[in-house]
């Protein structure tokens, strides 16, 4: 009788085929901090990778904000060499670089990450881009989009794939994984700054999920069943709005689009609101920066008909004027 396979390979081997995340021969650059999940990551991979016909490299930022964080680089380093796996490493004093720019310290180091990810990739022709989000990563995302009030798109949450950025751990849960980490000796580094609620994740994580469990024993799946559910209905509304916008858009060189007020109105609400977003992706390449709040004034003005209104958010400007809706990115 064939044993049965440990709950985390099993889960990530389902992942990655039910989503299609890794064809033969496949470089999959796999970003590894040293912690539970990322570590555990790197393992399955290792362990599969003849199977799955791949190659991996691995690459670890150390962003220089704890004491012990050369520690977590060294460990990394030393699996790799142990396990016989290419390793890139790269120090950036993510705290001074996000004050210097006077941003958030998670929105930095979370581009310097990918960017050297990419960095990797591009040096080594490499195609995919492996990260270690999980189950539980999934549920706060969805309650972080929440409360910011991104609307429907941000409660899709982590997808398992998007363009070449794969996630074969999304379907596990973090005790799951910990336990993983455990049966095999894995003895991942920890992160200090987890415990301490000066980031909002870390309250969703610390403070708000744990009460939500007292209520649902079973939220994390819950929300991530309420995920799919919302990304299967978002991907219908998305179609429609791609084709309407397709009928009833027009582009004016390349930082004007516009609607006839007459034929935008007509569409239901969820359409509008979709337009709005395509037509700000087309202009900017995303939707970086945006709110739902934000689609909602935009529609106030459009819905009003009130000729001679406009409404300026970020870099774009909304604008009701002879009987249209343009849509300008500023220069």
């Amino acid at each position: 009788m064939a044993k049965r396979l440990d709950i985390v390979e099993e889960k990530f081997l389902n992942t990655i085929r039910e989503n299609n995340l890794i064809q033969k021969g496949d470089v999959i650059v796999v970003g590894v901090s040293g912690g539970p999940d990322s570590i555990t990551l790197l393992t399955c991979l290792n362990k599969y990778k003849e199977k799955l016909n791949c190659k991996i490299i691995v690459a670890h930022i150390n962003h220089l904000i704890r004491k012990d964080s050369t520690e977590d680089e060294q460990f990394v380093e030393n699996y790799c060499q142990k396990n016989e796996i290419p390793v890139f490493i790269k120090r950036a004093k993510v705290e001074e670089i996000a004050k210097e720019q006077k941003r958030g310290t998670e929105e930095v180091g979370r581009k310097i990450r990918y960017d050297f990810f990419n960095e990797v990739l591009k040096q080594n022709n490499a195609n995919k881009i492996a990260v270690a989000h999980n189950l539980n990563d999934n549920a706060e995302t969805m309650l972080l989009n929440l409360i910011r009030g991104t609307g429907l798109q941000g409660l899709e949450g982590i997808k398992p794939k998007n363009n070449n950025i794969i996630r074969p751990l999304i379907n596990c849960k973090r005790e799951e994984i910990e336990e993983y980490c455990k049966k095999n000796n894995l003895n991942p580094r920890i992160d200090s700054t987890n415990s301490q609620n000066i980031y909002r994740r870390n309250i969703i994580r610390n403070q708000i999920l744990p009460e939500l469990k007292e209520i649902n024993p079973n939220i994390v799946e819950t929300l991530s069943k309420t995920a799919q559910i919302i990304r299967e209905n978002n991907k219908y509304i998305k179609e429609n709005a791609e084709k309407t916008f397709k009928e009833i858009g027009k582009i004016e060189h390349s930082n004007k689009i516009f609607f006839k007020l007459s034929e935008f109105n007509k569409q239901s609400r969820a359409i509008q609101s979709e337009l709005i977003i395509i037509s700000i992706k087309t202009l900017n390449g995303n939707f970086k920066n945006f709110s739902s709040k934000n689609i909602e004034d935009v529609l106030k003005i459009a819905n009003n008909n009130i000729g001679n209104k406009y409404l300026t958010i970020n870099n774009f400007k909304f604008e009701i004027f002879d009987k249209k809706i343009y849509i300008y990115k500023l220069q």
